[in-house]
């Protein structure tokens, strides 16, 4: 093996061609709308302290995304979540994964989980987004409601 088409892993061989993709992993994504207008951000117990992002899970096999995100935000902040919206989809190339994002809105109580272990609420017009992946997300949404989101760049 060496690297070959685009990069990719590739058999070295003129008699074989055999290539190594790498696939990205699907997850879902979930802009959590919770009580007038604010969105639910969550802290993942592995993160460093201060870092706050959506709710994600990974698709499972044969698995609906929409389903995913569903049950994401009930396993990790046990919500109810019922869907508004497909924001879009999102590449988040650092861990090779294709994003699929949704606008849902949440109702119940929120009971963190062992991934999530704490949550902030920020109403629309404070929200800020972050400059990657799932924050392109958030940021998109705000914008489709007609607020002006500011990035809040990484430190």
């Amino acid at each position: 093996m060496a690297p070959g088409l685009n990069d990719y892993n590739s058999c070295s061989s003129d008699s074989c061609s055999f290539v190594q993709y790498e696939n990205p992993t699907p997850v879902a994504a979930a802009v959590v709308e919770y009580g007038d207008k604010q969105v639910v951000l969550g802290h993942n117990a592995l993160w460093p302290a201060g870092w706050f992002g959506l709710i994600t899970g990974f698709v499972e096999t044969y698995e609906d995304p929409a389903y995913t995100v569903v049950r994401e935000v009930k396993e990790e902040i046990g919500l109810e979540a019922e869907i508004v919206s497909f924001i879009g989809h999102y590449t988040f190339k650092r861990m090779n994964q294709l994003i699929l994002a949704y606008h849902v809105k949440a109702t119940g109580d929120i009971v963190l989980s062992e991934e999530i272990d704490e949550v902030k609420v920020v109403p629309f017009d404070q929200v800020k987004y972050w400059p990657a992946g799932t924050g392109y997300a958030l940021r998109d949404l705000l914008k489709s409601q007609g607020y002006d989101p500011q990035e809040r760049p990484f430190k």
